[in-house]
């Protein structure tokens, strides 16, 4: 009986032991895929803001992903900064990872957007997604997304067999623009992908609603970051220090709450069910009187020359706003331009193309509120596991959907943040 007793309470100790001291096998295992060095510096920010919080996961992969120019390098470059750092991190846990093991699973993603089809060559980056998914772990593995989703969608086509093994957080809106091919994929032929979808949620991360104190954007950046380490001091290079981080709310969901619950309140904002994707295809140009629902995926489908078969190489680029997408002839005369409206507006495009029957086309639309809108025979649908933004208007923060659900807990994650900062002093 005592034999029995002595085993029955240290059994409960190593339970005890298992859920107050949790062991590296808990920690979500995570790879990020960033456009870092791109069209956005924010990208910067945000590795900062996850390198420090480095030891809450399990980092299987940093990514260098599209869109831009951004590089493998930019990444080594804060990997280099946070090697300065890791002593004074190290010194409150050991559980941070060395500057070495970070670098080994750093790879090069595409270098370009995939084409019309959604897929291409598999990169370093897409192959390694699929490495790490197969391995045997009794967790998922959290693929954060903070540029182009390209390499997801490479590495889905490539190995479909890991789509149920994948948790995907995706900060969508302008990335999902720049990756509208990618994304119509992936929506299309992955319907069972776990996915959250955040096009405008992200933003309660940064809009501080001109917060007085410490943490609004500016000051929480020379209260508590400015000097403070090699990572504080490289901080101010990007909209010289002022908060953007439109990543980082990848970074605290899987810090706070369940996140296998995306519908729970949480520090990375909380979701309503996706069943379906919008989506509108035309066979004409458009007018101011065409609706569409905000973060929708528009096409436009054009008639033209034969040139024998479908090919990857564009053939056309619709301009808006300054900035040129590519469009893709699909075979049998028809070539087709796709784009993503990131904002409510009224929008002007013009084509251009060495196809003369395409070149100079022209057209208009507008784009409403709210996402994803009324069902329409063009969406992508079903979505079976795959979560966006909250459509509730009180909910918004000024035109962003859903940004207070992480507004809210502004305050929190920010003196979390600051007791971190303060390490580095």
């Amino acid at each position: 009986m005592k034999t029995l007793d002595l085993v029955l309470k240290a059994v409960a100790f190593l339970l005890l032991v298992a859920i107050y001291f949790p062991t590296s096998a808990a920690k979500p295992r995570v790879i990020v895929s960033t456009d870092i060095g791109g069209t956005d510096p924010d990208d910067f920010q945000s590795l900062i803001h996850y390198l420090m919080y480095a030891d809450k996961f399990q980092t299987e992969g940093l990514i260098s992903s599209p869109y831009g120019e951004g590089r493998k390098k930019h990444i080594l470059q804060i990997l280099d900064l946070y090697e300065q750092d890791y002593p004074k991190l190290k010194a409150h846990t050991k559980d941070f990872p060395s500057a070495d093991e970070l670098r080994a699973v750093t790879k090069q993603g595409a270098l370009d957007r995939a084409p019309g089809k959604g897929w291409s060559k598999p990169s370093e980056g897409s192959r390694w997604i699929i490495e790490c998914a197969r391995r045997k772990s009794s967790q998922p593995l959290w693929v954060l997304v903070w540029g182009g989703i390209d390499d997801l969608a490479q590495a889905l086509h490539d190995a479909p067999d890991i789509t149920d093994k994948l948790r995907v957080y995706f900060i969508a809106g302008p990335n999902k623009k720049w990756s509208a091919d990618a994304y119509q994929y992936v929506a299309q032929n992955f319907p069972n992908l776990w996915m959250i979808e955040a096009n405008s949620t992200y933003s309660g991360w940064f809009l501080d609603n001109n917060q007085e104190g410490d943490l609004g954007n500016e000051a929480f950046y020379e209260k508590f970051i400015r000097g403070n380490g090699a990572m504080g001091k490289d901080f101010g290079n990007y909209y010289k220090g002022s908060l953007k981080m439109g990543d980082s709310p990848t970074v605290t969901y899987l810090l706070q709450g369940d996140p296998e619950k995306p519908a729970n309140p949480n520090w990375g904002g909380s979701f309503v069910p996706l069943k379906h994707s919008s989506r509108r295809i035309y066979n004409r140009q458009t007018t101011l009187a065409d609706q569409v629902p905000v973060y929708a995926v528009v096409e436009w489908v054009m008639q033209g020359p034969d040139q024998r078969s479908a090919h990857d190489k564009p053939v056309l680029w619709l301009e808006t706003e300054n900035q040129k997408f590519e469009g893709y002839y699909e075979g049998n005369g028809k070539y087709r331009a796709r784009f993503v409206p990131k904002k409510v507006g009224e929008w002007s495009y013009v084509i251009s193309s060495p196809v003369a029957a395409i070149n100079g086309q022209k057209g208009q639309f507008t784009s409403i509120g709210p996402w994803p809108g009324q069902k329409h025979a063009d969406d992508i649908a079903p979505l079976n596991k795959w979560w966006s933004d909250n459509p509730d208007p009180a909910l918004f923060m000024g035109t962003s959907q859903g940004a207070l659900t992480i507004g809210r807990f502004r305050e929190a994650f920010l003196q979390d943040w600051a007791k971190r900062f303060a390490w580095l002093k």
